[in-house]
């Protein structure tokens, strides 16, 4: 079976970074950084990740997709909704509050008032 309908979820760029939806900018950059120099060390515990399907390698090339994806408000809006789900055991009591400010206009859906 291919994991191309899986990818969502195991390359969701929340989970690369290990970061939930209600990550600020600031926040994605700092753990993106600090990923980065981890696994240039070759630090171990830096080298995979936890999905709702399991632990996932962890690249260099991955780390920077996931901090580009989350940059793009759009592309951000894309991958929230997968992020969502538990990982490693953990169930999330509720999903996340993120609000955008017109987001759905940031997207082209406009409706009048």
């Amino acid at each position: 079976m291919s994991d191309a309908p899986l990818r969502p979820v195991l390359e969701n760029p929340f989970y690369v970074l290990g970061l939930p939806p209600t990550a600020t900018r600031a926040e994605i950059e700092r753990e993106g950084q600090k990923l980065l120099g981890l696994l240039t060390v070759g630090l171990d515990s830096a080298s995979h990740y936890q999905t709702p399907m399991g632990p996932r390698p962890r690249t260099s090339e991955l780390v920077r997709w996931a901090m580009h994806e989350l940059r793009d408000p759009h592309q951000r809006l894309v991958h929230t909704p997968w992020a969502v789900l538990p990982t490693n055991g953990h169930v999330r009591s509720e999903a996340p509050k993120v609000t955008f400010p017109d987001g759905l206009s940031a997207i082209g859906w406009d409706f009048p008032c």
